[in-house]
């Protein structure tokens, strides 16, 4: 299952991804916002990246007007690796190198074909594993020790 959230910065995209995951028979859950009234990215980021992180989503896809918010809200979550991207090839990386699994968006900065193209790049490429596996596992340290309050 795949989580999407937005903010109002990115309703309009949201809603056009829904649809072209749906052509593509990705199970959607859509943790809103549903209207295009001013809310804060962080509420939205965080049910997306909670859902990510408890494994109760095995995705997410994140937007708000630059992706910049939510991308930062969304990394605090233990286990997520949340992704930035503006193009394919970011997105491909981003999954193939980092194993991401929330991409986030720019509402204001992507427009709905560029978008839809990103998304299903992301939703087809595969995590190499090898040196990429050694270093996300370096990640998870980082996350264990910070918890730990050891760094």
């Amino acid at each position: 299952m795949l989580a999407i959230g937005c903010d109002h910065g990115g309703l309009e995209l949201k809603s056009t991804l829904i649809e072209a995951m749906r052509q593509r028979n990705v199970v959607i859950a859509d943790f809103g916002t549903d209207n295009g009234d001013s809310v804060d990215y962080p509420d939205f980021a965080e049910k997306v990246a909670g859902a990510v992180s408890r494994g109760e989503a095995d995705c997410g896809v994140l937007i708000c007007g630059t992706g910049i918010g939510m991308s930062i809200v969304a990394n605090k979550f233990p286990g997520v690796r949340a992704a930035l991207v503006t193009d394919e090839y970011m997105a491909r990386m981003a999954k193939e190198h980092n194993n991401a699994n929330i991409l986030v968006l720019g509402g204001r900065v992507l427009d709905a074909m560029s978008a839809s193209r990103v998304v299903g790049v992301w939703l087809d490429a595969t995590f190499e594993g090898g040196r990429h596996q050694r270093r996300l596992d370096k990640i998870a340290d980082i996350e264990a020790d910070v918890r730990a309050g050891r760094i």
